[in-house]
């Protein structure tokens, strides 16, 4: 008997031996195609030569120096980096462990920015239904996803939501797309005058939003109308990049397709890539100096702040994301999946929707495509489709509660960036047979 706690108590899982590439092998030799990345982290695939050099290379030098004496050499280097490549403004870097972290660290940073700025009556965050930061108290509390907070919500902090931009269901048939984008974007400011402008410290949202709706980025002009009503009332913008960021959508950082820069922004997944956990949070000179020009101390912190390892293997990271023409690479496949997924799944009367951006796609489901009428929960399709995909030899991300938490089935694809036109046929072809296995009482 196993003494693990795992996810799922009343399952027995394969055991992962290795990765090579695209796919993993359990014990008995099957192979996998990783076609989600496990949760959209593998951007690099498993078995990457030069970042495992690059992590041996470092923890036979240093393994670890606790940031309250020491910085290190590749967390220097890595902060150096990203704070180059980031949007402008975003010149701090303060790395975590993961994604849950980085959002608990820029909810933190947030209250204390305005505390140390005279201005302590605002504590009140929004953020959006339908959304997904991490699974710590204040992320959970900060999140959109009904399932995941139902049982904890007595432990969480009060925090205001309002529509997410969801164009599939949304969108009137009477409106454009960005006439749709700016009614939606309104609700921020229509929420931030009910609870009192000065009451409101932060907005958080996803760009590009990830396992709670699968894989939907906002119409054009969304992020810009969001940006300004920020501005207008002195609102810190907070973007959850931790599962969209990274190049998966084609672009290092997600909000570079909306041509906006938030005042914080939490990154983690693909900056590791799966060789090591790390996460980061980034913040704008100004957020910094005031806190460096006040009380000089951010009270907040963990033991495995800036890890040597986890920096390093970053840096190896993020030197293949930004060579070898890798943006360029995500967008070309990102194409290529989507037309795949389009090519085979358009005419089936259960698909309701396929969207996404780079390679980071998702298909919704849906009992009849005319009415977008999803299926009953109580048949579990996600979950059907998951492990039957998993039978098939393929990983992917099926999700439920896409609409509220409770209806709405969808299915997440984030393979890694290294993938071949080849395996995105398999991709596809597996996946299909799955739908349609799951789908085969209706």
């Amino acid at each position: 008997m196993s003494h693990v706690f795992p996810r799922h108590t009343n399952k027995t899982l394969p055991k992962a031996v290795r990765g090579e590439g695209c796919y993993l092998f359990d014990e008995t030799g099957k192979s996998y195609l990783d076609g989600s990345g496990g949760a959209a982290v593998s951007c690099l695939g498993h078995n990457d030569q030069d970042i495992i050099t690059a992590i041996q290379k470092q923890i036979a030098g240093l393994a670890y120096a606790h940031t309250a004496f020491f910085s290190s050499k590749p967390a220097e280097e890595l902060a150096s980096i990203l704070s180059k490549k980031a949007p402008d403004g975003l010149d701090k870097v303060y790395f975590v462990s993961g994604g849950s972290e980085a959002i608990e660290a820029a909810i933190k940073l947030a209250r204390q920015y305005y505390v140390e700025c005279g201005e302590t009556q605002r504590e009140h965050i929004i953020a959006r239904r339908q959304s997904y930061h991490g699974n710590t108290l204040g992320a959970l509390a900060v999140g959109g996803n009904i399932w995941r907070r139902k049982q904890f919500a007595p432990l969480l902090i009060d925090i205001s939501h309002i529509a997410p931009c969801y164009e599939y269901i949304m969108r009137s048939t009477q409106e454009t797309a960005f006439d749709y984008g700016q009614r939606a974007a309104q609700e921020l400011e229509d929420e931030i005058l009910r609870v009192g402008h000065k009451k409101v410290m932060a907005f958080i949202a996803e760009p590009v939003v990830g396992a709670t709706l699968g894989a939907v980025p906002a119409v054009d002009g969304y992020f810009k109308k969001i940006r300004e009503i920020c501005n207008k009332y002195g609102v810190l913008l907070i973007l959850d990049e931790v599962m969209c960021g990274m190049g998966r959508t084609g672009h290092l950082f997600a909000c570079e397709a909306d041509n906006i820069a938030p005042d914080i922004l939490c990154i983690a997944k693909g900056l590791g890539a799966g060789y090591q956990p790390i996460g980061a949070m980034m913040c704008t000179s100004e957020v910094y100096n005031t806190i460096s020009s006040g009380s000089g101390f951010f009270q907040h912190g963990h033991t495995y702040l800036g890890h040597p390892v986890a920096t390093a293997a970053g840096n190896a990271v993020l030197k293949k994301l930004t060579t070898e023409g890798m943006m360029e690479r995500v967008v070309k496949k990102g194409k290529m999946l989507s037309l795949a997924l389009k090519n085979v799944f358009s005419q089936n009367p259960h698909i309701g929707n396929i969207r996404g951006r780079g390679l980071f796609q998702g298909i919704e489901l849906v009992k009849d495509y005319k009415t977008k009428i999803p299926f009953d929960p109580e048949y579990k399709l996600a979950q059907k489709i998951k492990s039957i995909a998993f039978e098939e030899g393929l990983i992917c991300y099926p999700m439920s509660g896409t609409r509220d938490g409770q209806f709405g089935d969808h299915i997440l694809l984030a393979p890694p960036f290294i993938i071949k036109g080849d395996q995105i046929e398999e991709l596809v072809t597996k996946l299909s047979r799955a739908v349609n296995l799951a789908l085969k009482p209706f």
